[in-house]
């Protein structure tokens, strides 16, 4: 069986005689919970990266299952504020970039679908140990835009209230693993996986309770999981592609555990080291050291240790490589050549007037002023257009000369609009004019100019969307990249695909084609579809770059177009 060794370097940045007496290597087979099975990733680096003079032997207890002790009475509970997820910002700020820690993964295929599961990384170790330190720090080598930071202290049990009286008495246990709602962490994590978007509890350590509101999170290329039981049930196990263990010092731990609880909870000393032995430590011993054995890499010292987290930064980086999720242009171009356009595309009527506007918006002569004119206009009889295909039912009103009127109401619970940035935007003043109290949402898809690829950037979407109809509006579409991911994000948010409807002045069959093949039932709406695109997909002839034209601002260098340089069309 292969293994390939890793230590911390000794003086000089050699390996010392010390560092490599004192690996730790495990096959790639272990037990769990009686079970035998592969670890998830695909290498045969099974390793502990420790430094001279710090490796232990593994320990013979048996793996800790879902299968535990009921939880104890009589230990006092853990006194914090709100669990992490609330505290922690949805982005880490490091001194190269912002890295959105609440992002949702920029590629899919053209099946509208994520080509890949994200990379999921567990860190368990002991309390104080350094985890979340240790995950900001992958977090920050890793450089890649979009990371989800997950943490178990989000995922406490609802206590019922003989347990509410025990909590406040501090005699309940928090650091058993029956005071964790695995079935939801597991739960949680397999959508996160998925791509899709999950709430998250938001803890409230001084009321024991989970408090009302609950945080978004959307998938990522990297989800990170932490916790101190992280490792303590055998399906959250199969969820993690790698297990980090962070091996601290027990001194370490309680030191950094006093000035926390001292400082910012203004706790008693005598009262910090009191519940430490009384309750900490034990189920440290207990529950958390022996799930070391299970970890693919075990971290001594934390965060001190530079080399551990940078062999880490480097597997997952090999292993994001791999899992490459890349949109290909060239496969939505050729998927659907000589296909007849979807049934689900309707295009206004190409009268004399419709057509003649469409004359004026395309003559790269036209002025600034008279384009936007007649591109509002166009935009206004497009929505009127949209509106006639939502669902009504007949009704029965009264006219002021008391006779009854058959006639219709719109049959639905309301209407939202989501205009996708920044050419989209255009087209909400039109939406308010014959949508009485209708309701904006905005979504910022852009285009990374390294890969050509759309990603999404911002998102502000109305609460309760997934009982509305939704407007999804970008003026121009030509691959259908952003359209794609701007209708899989409204999916992540329970929006019905059939209530879900894209509305664009001007469009592309490429982008028609990928949108209708990757969601069938997505009504598309347009006052006009081109043939082609070219080699920069372009649409041809075209209206050129829409959002340019509109706001006045100058076009994007090599003349992209607002679909490719703005909003990824």
């Amino acid at each position: 069986m292969p293994f390939r060794p890793i230590a911390s370097p000794g003086p000089g940045g050699f390996l010392s005689r010390s560092s490599l007496a004192n690996l730790r290597l495990f096959p790639e087979e272990v037990s769990v919970a009686g079970c035998r099975r592969h670890r998830p990733w695909r290498s045969s680096v099974v390793v502990v990266v420790t430094s001279a003079g710090q490796g232990r032997s593994s320990s013979n207890a048996e793996p800790v299952g879902r299968l535990l002790p009921p939880v104890g009475a009589g230990r006092p509970p853990r006194k914090r504020t709100t669990s992490q997820c609330k505290s922690e910002p949805p982005l880490l700020r490091t001194s190269k970039r912002t890295i959105y820690t609440a992002g949702r993964p920029p590629w899919y295929n053209e099946h509208g679908t994520q080509s890949k599961e994200a990379f999921a990384i567990g860190l368990g170790g002991g309390s104080a140990s350094g985890k979340t330190t240790v995950a900001r720090m992958i977090i920050e080598a890793l450089d890649v835009p979009w990371v989800v930071l997950l943490s178990m202290d989000s995922f406490y049990k609802v206590l019922t209230r003989q347990q509410q009286e025990q909590a406040a008495h501090n005699n309940f246990n928090f650091d058993h693993p029956d005071a964790f709602d695995f079935d939801l962490i597991i739960s949680t994590l397999k959508k996160l996986k998925q791509g899709k978007s999950v709430k998250v509890p938001i803890y409230d350590f001084t009321t024991h309770s989970r408090k009302k509101d609950w945080k978004t999170l959307y998938g990522a290329n990297v989800i990170i999981f932490e916790g101190i039981m992280a490792f303590a049930d055998k399906t959250l196990l199969e969820l993690l592609d790698m297990k980090i263990f962070v091996d601290t010092d027990s001194d370490i731990r309680l030191v950094r555990r006093l000035r926390r609880d001292i400082s910012e909870r203004g706790r008693a000393i005598e009262g910090v080291i009191k519940q430490y032995n009384k309750f900490v430590k034990p189920a440290f011993d207990q529950y958390i050291q022996p799930t070391m054995r299970l970890a693919d890499i075990v971290v001594p010292r934390g965060s001190g240790n530079a080399v551990a987290i940078d062999l880490i930064v480097q597997h997952v980086h090999s292993q994001l490589e791999e899992r490459k999720l890349r949109w290909d242009l060239a496969a939505l171009a050729s998927a659907h050549q000589c296909h007849p356009l979807p049934r689900t595309l309707s295009v206004l009527k190409s009268t004399p007037q419709v057509r003649g506007m469409h004359t004026i918006i395309r003559d790269r002569e036209t002025s600034r002023d008279e384009f936007i004119f007649y591109s509002k206009r166009l935009m206004r009889l497009l929505i009127e257009h949209a509106l006639s295909f939502l669902p009504f039912q007949d009704c029965v009103v009264q006219t002021p000369q008391g006779q009854d009127y058959s006639g219709k109401c719109y049959a639905g619970k309301q209407i939202t609009g989501v205009s996708i940035l920044r050419a989209g935007e255009t087209m909400e003043p039109a939406l308010r004019a014959v949508c009485k109290d209708v309701r904006i949402g905005t979504i910022l898809i852009q285009t990374n100019q390294l890969t050509g690829e759309p990603e999404l950037h911002y998102l502000r979407l109305p609460k309760d969307i997934s009982d509305d109809h939704v407007i999804l509006m970008d003026c121009t579409v030509s691959t259908g990249a952003a359209a794609m991911m701007a209708v899989r994000v409204l999916l992540d948010h329970d929006v019905p695909e059939d209530k879900i409807f894209l509305l664009s002045l001007l469009m592309a069959e490429m982008g028609v084609h990928s949108v209708a093949y990757a969601f069938p039932r997505v009504r598309i709406i347009t006052t006009a579809v081109d043939k082609r695109v070219n080699d920069l997909f372009r649409i041809i002839p075209g209206i050129g770059n829409f959002g340019d034209r509109y706001f006045g601002t100058d076009a994007v260098p090599d003349g992209s177009d607002e679909e490719e340089g703005g909003s990824a069309g």
